[in-house]
């Protein structure tokens, strides 16, 4: 296991053990901004869910309320007007069966990709490449769409996919380190309420364990539930 840095390690020594409110958890984080880049704030989240049954996999999308601080690139797989109105909408790279083919062979250079529900019979084989990247199109998480424009631009807003890993775990992007704490708590916050909303209806007891949120390069701090 590689060592931590001494700039981690004293960061380390002014996180709780125990978890700590949310505004507090923040403060905390804020701490930590000593970097010449701006951190990414991640909120991991382990759910009382048993990730082996598929209906009680977790998966959704949402805006967040102050964006990412980041610019994602999109990608979409789509041919005719629909090709036409992605690139006017602000795609990054548009195509259908010669892109399909550039991604089958391991090209992924995108954040998000998007496909027309046309479009899915080509897509479909991509599963083995995009599936473990979490880069998949899928409806549920609003990417197989004919609204490509829109798509495009809650992506480029801000919009967050939400989806568990096989443990359980949700990771995403809530913000930058460098947000003022109130934008953060606002993302935190919308960001939790959206995942009690898309609870599986089969998930019982508990359904958040843990909540915890670091920096790209900084300790995680324990959130109260």
């Amino acid at each position: 296991m590689a060592k931590h840095s001494k700039r981690y390690r004293n960061d380390a020594k002014k996180v709780n053990k125990a978890p700590v409110s949310l505004q507090e958890a923040v403060d905390i984080l804020k701490q930590f901004d000593t970097l010449k880049f701006n951190q990414s704030v991640d909120i991991s989240i382990r759910l009382g869910i048993d990730p082996k049954q598929s209906d009680q996999f977790v998966r959704g999308s949402i805006v967040l309320p102050h964006g990412i601080g980041k610019t994602l690139r999109v990608c979409v797989i789509a041919k005719g007007d629909k090709a036409e109105e992605a690139k006017s909408g602000g795609a990054d790279v548009v195509g259908d069966a010669d892109l399909v083919t550039k991604i089958k062979d391991g090209w992924t250079d995108f954040d998000i990709c998007i496909a027309t529900p046309d479009m899915m019979g080509l897509v479909g084989p991509l599963g083995k490449v995009l599936g473990p990247r979490g880069l998949m199109p899928s409806p549920r998480a609003g990417t197989v769409t004919m609204d490509v424009a829109k798509t495009i631009k809650e992506y480029k807003a801000g919009k967050v996919e939400i989806r568990n890993d096989k443990l359980g775990i949700i990771h995403a992007v809530v913000g930058k380190i460098k947000f003022d704490k109130t934008q953060l708590v606002e993302n935190i916050d919308a960001f939790l309420q959206y995942l009690q909303q898309i609870k599986p209806a089969s998930v019982k007891g508990q359904f958040i364990k843990t909540i915890t949120l670091s920096g790209t390069m900084s300790p995680g701090v324990s959130v109260i539930i």
